[in-house]
Formats: structure tokens, C-alpha cells, sequence
């Protein structure tokens, strides 16, 4: 994936981000019980912090290439489209069988950031 396209995609997901948490603030407070408001909400958080970190690599990536970025940017795109999707997709009443993936996701993101800390303990700078 290119870089451009990369930005493309991290500036879709901080607007999505907005969109959704506008969602979840004004729009579904009053539809939801608490418990599937506070897991939309939750997958609002995790994808908001994790295209802000998407952001810094991309930064980190045009200063200091190193082995493991992309890896990173994919992991986190993948855990942000199933960690918050699920969490989006069941507080919104989707199917149950919906529950696993949630943590697939996070594993994912965790998968992720495990990724960056090898990248930067093997990176020659700094």
C-alpha cells in the first residue's frame, strides 16, 4: 500500500471515528440500554487511539523506515475492522455468533503494537 493511500484510509477512519461517536452520543443514547451503548462507545475509543497511532507511524515511516511498520498499519487496520466493527455491529443488534470476533480483533491490535516495539528495539537511531 502506498503512503498516500495509507493517509487515505487513516483519514477515512478518523472520520468515521467523529461520525460514529456523534452516532453514539446524540443519536443512539436514548435506542441503547447502557451495557451496548458502552460497547459502541468503546469501539469508538479503541478506533479513535488507534488511527492516531496509525498517524504516527506513517509519520514515524517517511523519517525512519523500518522493517515492521506496514505489518503494524495492517494489524491495526484489521483489529480496528473487527474489535470495533463487532462491537459496532452488536450494540446495533447484530447476531450473537458476532461475540468471537471481538477479540480476534484485539488481538490483533495487540498483535499490532507488539509489532511497533520490535520495530523500534531493532531500529539503528535514536
Amino acid at each position: 500500500m502506498s503512503q498516500r493511500h495509507a493517509w487515505a484510509l487513516v483519514g477515512v477512519s478518523g472520520l468515521l471515528t467523529v461520525i460514529l461517536g456523534a452516532l453514539g452520543a446524540h443519536g443512539l443514547a436514548d435506542r441503547l440500554n447502557a451495557t451496548a451503548l458502552n460497547a459502541f462507545h468503546t469501539g469508538v475509543r479503541y478506533q479513535a487511539w488507534h488511527t492516531l497511532a496509525a498517524m504516527a507511524v506513517l509519520i514515524w515511516r517517511v523519517q525512519h523506515p523500518l522493517r515492521g511498520q506496514r505489518l503494524a498499519l495492517c494489524l491495526w487496520g484489521i483489529g480496528v475492522l473487527l474489535f470495533s466493527g463487532s462491537l459496532y455491529a452488536l450494540s446495533l443488534g447484530a447476531p450473537g455468533w458476532l461475540g468471537p470476533i471481538t477479540p480476534l480483533g484485539g488481538l490483533a491490535l495487540m498483535l499490532g503494537w507488539l509489532v511497533v516495539a520490535i520495530a523500534g528495539f531493532r531500529a539503528r537511531h535514536g
